[in-house]
């Protein structure tokens, strides 16, 4: 799954291990564990069996948004879960296992779990006090550079801002205005672009500089990066359809060029397998189910659905099973890069998506009131062109009931002939 959105248990106890102190998991593979025992059930109204401890906030903000995305009303219970986990300063940690419990300053809250909960709760409606607050708590740990890092007071990185500016347009908020010394969150992003005179990664995003300064290109951040230059949020539509993207330079590079750079580089990263990849302490590279649903919705996103193509295709036939196996957030993300490519979620290489994802928690309440109009409208629709079809010949549908007339009558009278003939 995408770094920028969530710490899988695995990462983060690789950086226990090593003692990287207060620092997410944001150089391993973050997919989230859906086997791990978990304290946390659907009767709680959480979403996903695992371990909730690093993950719960995430996840259960995924499955909401996802939900709404496809015209679902979530569970009230599943929706009071995810407003529970606020601190009062009105910020998010990954999982409070006692919300009755105060936040305090052992609380590891975050801008990445904050950012989805705001996208999520703006979504589904009624919980404005609940998003000004957090939204109001993200203003106040932004860096001076205009960006975000996942925890307060850490650098920025294109994942952290990328998501938090996506919850600042989910909610009408223009990033331009969100400034800290001057500096807007794009501002923040665009510094952390790679050059197109790059030999390797020209046009992608870095996470962050390395220790030396320098810019590595990484997938992750590029799919990040690019939604967050567009002002684009975790859900997103296809964009206007453009010719295959290719990098540029400029002195003073715009958000859409930016965003293209990152396009061009995403494709040449997708060419071969039709999938991005990832690799765990030296293991075999091994295919980023989640990374490869957030390019797809990237791509869609500066370019029209045909720049997403392979890579869709490649997801429809193969992230089935991993979906299954991680739970919530990934059937979330494949939704995402559905809704992103006008791709019908509930028949996604054969799979329900929708169904899949509502197993995975309480069921929800129901559908939107416009969504059954609309199913509505669709099946008064159908009736319509087949009653139209039966009226297409020139001689009208009294003429197919003539002819069924005459049949009848011709039927009856070989009928009554046959029947005389066999008399003595």
């Amino acid at each position: 799954m995408n770094v920028r959105r969530r710490s899988s248990v695995a990462a983060l106890a690789a950086t226990a291990v090593i003692g990287v102190a207060a620092a997410p998991a944001v150089a391993a593979d973050p997919s989230p564990s859906a086997t791990t025992s978990a304290p946390s059930t659907a009767a709680s109204g959480l979403y996903g069996s695992g371990d909730p401890q690093f993950d719960g906030v995430w996840r259960q903000s995924l499955a909401l948004l996802a939900q709404d995305t496809v015209g679902v009303v979530p569970s009230s219970k599943a929706v009071k879960w995810l407003t529970d986990q606020q601190c009062d300063d009105g910020s998010f940690a990954p999982f409070r296992a006692d919300p009755a419990k105060a936040c305090d300053a052992k609380t590891m809250v975050d801008t990445n779990n904050t950012a989805a909960a705001v996208q999520a709760l703006w979504a589904v409606g009624g919980h404005g006090d609940v998003v000004d607050d957090a939204l109001g708590w993200l203003k106040s740990v932004q860096n001076k550079d205009g960006g975000w890092g996942y925890s307060p007071g850490t650098p920025s990185d294109a994942n952290s801002t990328s998501v938090v500016i996506g919850a600042l347009t989910a909610t009408e908020t223009d990033p331009e205005g969100v400034e800290k010394n001057g500096k807007s969150p794009y501002d923040a992003l665009l510094a952390l672009a790679l050059p197109c005179a790059e030999d390797k990664g020209a046009g992608a995003f870095a996470f962050q500089p390395d220790k030396d300064g320098k810019l590595l290109a990484n997938a992750d951040a590029t799919a990040a990066g690019l939604l967050g230059a567009l002002g684009k949020g975790l859900v997103t539509e296809a964009g206007e359809k453009t010719d295959a993207a290719s990098c540029a330079d400029a002195d003073e590079p715009t958000r859409e060029q930016a965003a293209a750079n990152a396009a061009a580089y995403l494709t040449d990263a997708l060419a071969k397998d039709g999938h991005l990849k990832s690799a765990l302490g030296g293991s075999p590279d091994q295919p980023d189910y989640g990374n490869t649903a957030d390019a797809v919705a990237a791509l869609a996103a500066q370019g029209g659905a045909d720049k997403a193509a392979g890579p869709l295709a490649w997801l429809k036939k193969n992230a089935g099973q991993w979906a299954e196996e991680s739970g919530p957030a990934a059937y979330a993300q494949l939704i995402f890069a559905a809704h992103a490519t006008g791709t019908d979620p509930r028949d996604f290489g054969g799979t329900d998506l929708v169904e899949q994802l509502n197993a995975t928690g309480p069921a929800p309440q129901g559908a939107k009131a416009s969504d059954k109009a609309s199913d509505e409208s669709k099946d008064e629709e159908a009736k319509k062109q087949e009653d139209e079809k039966k009226d297409d010949s020139p001689f009208g549908v009294w003429w197919y009931v003539g002819v069924c007339l005459v049949f009848g009558i011709g039927i009856g009278f070989l009928i009554s002939n046959r029947g005389k003939k066999q008399q003595p």
